[in-house]
This record gives structure tokens, sequence and C-alpha cells, in this order.
């Protein structure tokens, strides 16, 4: 069995927020926190919790191994991609998926997964 330890980040009864393990950060899907605003603003939310997240584990997103995003709608893409090409390191976009997929709330229309390296 490995000696390595795992750090989990805002926990709750049913999931964590995030979670360290050698230097790598894995974090939970993030979903907007305002469900009354369009697919730019939801995308802007959801970047905005996944870059404060990323800071409180040591990351930021210019260290992003990986992403995948969900939209409820695929027709939304080039709006969400507006938004994400803005906020992304240039240089520095990771490997992605985006697939269309149902989401557990009606109002949300994107959920974000990443995984980065600690700084």
């Amino acid at each position: 069995m490995s000696g390595n330890t795992i750090t989990r980040v805002g926990m709750a009864k049913r999931y964590s927020e995030a979670a360290v393990c050698n230097g790598i950060v894995f974090l939970a899907g993030m979903v907007p926190e305002r469900g009354d605003v369009d697919i730019k603003g939801q995308t802007e939310d959801v970047l905005e919790q996944v870059a404060m997240r990323l800071k409180d584990c040591g990351s930021d997103k210019s260290r992003i191994l990986r992403a995948e995003i969900y939209l409820t709608d695929i027709r939304d893409i080039a709006a969400m991609n507006e938004v994400w090409d803005a906020w992304v390191v240039p240089g520095a976009a990771p490997p992605r998926a985006t697939v269309q997929a149902a989401l557990a709330n009606p109002a949300y229309r994107i959920e974000i997964v990443v995984t980065a390296a600690q700084a």
C-alpha cells in the first residue's frame, strides 16, 4: 500500500470540492452559482470558481492538465468557447473534452471538471 497522502478540500457528506495527491489537483465538477444568466455568464461564473479552487489547492489555471466540459446544449459551444478562449492562459491550453450531457439541475447549462498540477 502506498504512503501517499490525500488531502480533501471542501468536504461534504457526498463529495469533496477537490482532492490533492502527489502534486496533482483533482477538482469536482464546478457548476454555476447563478441559473438566471446565459451560457457566457454561467461559463464566467464556473471559471471563476475553478480559478479560486485551484488557488486554494496551490495551483492556477496555467497548470491545468485536463479539462472536461459538459454542456446541456452543444449548440452553446461557440459562446462558451469565447469565454474559455479569453480565460485560458495563452500557450497553456490544456487537453479538453466537451460533450452534451443532462446535468443535475435544469438551470445549469455547463459543468467543468479540471485536473491540474500544483505549482
